[in-house]
C-alpha cells in the first residue's frame, strides 16, 4: 500500500488545530503561580515589534539634548524619558501577562502611542512653557489611566492575578494625584522637579510592591503573577537593539559622511563599532555557556535586572546620539561629557546585568572566568 506524498501536507494541515481569531476576547492569564507552582497556558508566540514602536516616538528627547548639551537639558531628559519608559514597560507587562491580540488591546496600544505623540512633542519644552508642561502631564496621566483601567479590567476577567493587579492599579491611581501640582504656574521650578522625582519613585515602588512575590507570600495569595522569562528577555533585547540602532540610523540619515574616505566617514564607522560592541556585550550577558537567568534565580536578582534597563537605555541613547552627532560636527565640552557619561553609564549597567546571572559552567570551561 502506498501513500501519495502530495496528500501528506493536506493530512497534516487537517490534523493541526486551526488558530482562532477574536474581535473581543476574554483576558486569560498566560502564566501564573498556583500555591507556588508555575502554570502556563498554551499560547501562540508573542512578538515584540509592535511595542518597540513606542521608542521611535521618544528618540527626539536625545536629539534635543544633543543640540544644546547642558546640565539643565540633561535633567529635563531624565524627567521626560523615565515616564515614557514606564509607559512602555507597562504596555509590555500587559502583553506579558495577557496577550489577547483582540480589538481592545490593539486600540489601547494605538491610543497610548497617540498620547505619546502629544507627550513627545511637548516634553522637551516643559521648562520653558507652562502650556507644554500641562500638555505633557495631561498626556502622561491619560496614559496611566488607560493602563490602570486595563489592569482593573483584567482583575475582573481573570482571578489568577486579581489581587496584585488591583493593588498595582490602586497605587498607580494614587500616583496620578502626585503630578497634579505641575499644572499650577505659581509652583516654583525647583518644587516641580522634586514633585516629578517623587512621582517617578512612587511608580517604581508601586511596580515592586504590586508584583513582588514577597508581598504575595506575605498576603498568602493562592494565585500570583509569574514572568515568562523568554518573552521578557525578547522584549528587553528588542528594545536595546532599537536603542543602539538609533545611533546607526543617525550616521546614515542625511548622509553626514558623504565625500569618500574622510574623517567624517571614520567617525561614522567608529560610531557603528561602538553600537556593535555594546550590542554584543548585551546579547552575550555574562559570557557563560550555561547560566541561570536573574529572574529565575531570586526576587533579589529579578527586580534589579528589570529596573537596571532604564538607566542603561537612557545612557546608551545619549551616548549613541552624541557619537552620531560628532560625525559631522565639532564636539564641545558638553558633548564630550554627555558622550563619555552616557556610554559609561551604559557600560556600568551592563556589568551589573552580567553580575546578576549565575554562572553554571564548571571550572576551566572557559579560557577566562567570569570573576578575575
Amino acid at each position: 500500500m502506498s501513500i501519495s506524498l502530495s496528500t501528506v501536507p493536506e493530512a497534516v494541515m487537517e490534523s493541526e488545530p486551526k488558530e482562532r481569531r477574536y474581535l473581543i476576547r476574554r483576558p486569560k492569564a498566560l502564566q501564573y503561580f498556583h500555591n507556588g507552582q508555575l502554570k502556563k497556558a498554551a499560547e501562540k508566540e508573542r512578538v515584540a515589534g509592535r511595542f518597540e514602536l513606542f521608542f521611535e516616538l521618544l528618540s527626539n528627547f536625545a536629539d534635543h539634548l544633543t543640540e544644546e548639551p547642558s546640565g539643565a537639558k540633561l535633567l529635563v531628559f531624565i524627567l521626560v524619558f523615565t515616564p515614557a519608559w514606564h509607559a512602555w514597560a507597562d504596555a509590555k507587562e500587559n502583553a506579558n501577562n495577557y496577550y489577547n491580540d483582540d480589538i481592545l488591546q490593539r486600540c489601547a496600544i494605538l491610543w497610548i502611542m497617540a498620547l505619546l505623540i502629544l507627550y513627545g512633542n511637548n516634553a522637551n519644552y516643559v521648562a520653558e512653557d507652562i502650556k507644554a508642561l500641562r500638555a505633557t502631564v495631561a498626556a502622561y496621566q491619560c496614559i496611566w489611566f488607560t493602563q490602570l483601567s486595563f489592569f482593573f479590567m483584567y482583575s475582573v476577567a481573570s482571578h489568577h492575578h486579581q489581587t496584585q493587579n488591583r493593588i498595582y492599579a490602586g497605587l498607580i491611581f494614587l500616583g496620578l494625584f502626585i503630578w497634579a501640582p505641575l499644572y499650577v504656574e505659581e509652583v516654583s521650578h525647583g518644587a516641580k522637579i522634586g514633585i516629578a522625582f517623587a512621582a517617578i519613585i512612587w511608580e517604581e515602588v508601586s511596580y515592586v510592591v504590586g508584583f513582588s512575590p514577597i508581598v504575595a507570600n506575605m498576603m498568602g495569595l493562592e494565585f500570583s503573577t509569574a514572568v515568562d522569562i523568554g518573552h521578557e528577555d525578547d522584549r528587553y533585547t528588542a528594545f536595546t537593539i532599537v536603542v543602539l540602532g538609533e545611533s546607526t540610523y543617525a550616521i546614515l540619515a542625511g548622509s553626514p559622511a558623504e565625500g569618500g574616505l574622510t574623517t567624517r566617514l571614520l567617525r561614522a564607522v567608529w560610531t557603528l563599532v561602538i553600537a556593535f560592541c555594546f550590542n554584543s556585550m548585551y546579547v552575550f550577558t555574562d559570557g557563560a555557556i550555561e547560566n541561570d537567568h536573574p529572574i529565575r534565580r531570586s526576587v533579589w536578582t529579578a527586580f534589579p535586572w528589570l529596573l537596571i534597563h532604564l538607566p542603561m537605555s537612557a545612557g546608551l541613547l545619549i551616548g549613541g546620539h552624541v557619537s552620531a552627532y560628532g560625525t559631522n560636527h565639532l564636539m564641545e565640552s558638553g558633548h564630550r561629557w554627555l558622550w563619555g557619561g552616557g556610554l559609561g553609564v551604559g557600560m556600568l549597567c551592563m556589568w551589573v546585568l552580567a553580575q546578576l546571572f549565575l554562572d553554571c559552567d564548571p571550572p576551566g570551561k572557559l579560557l577566562l572566568p567570569k570573576q578575575l
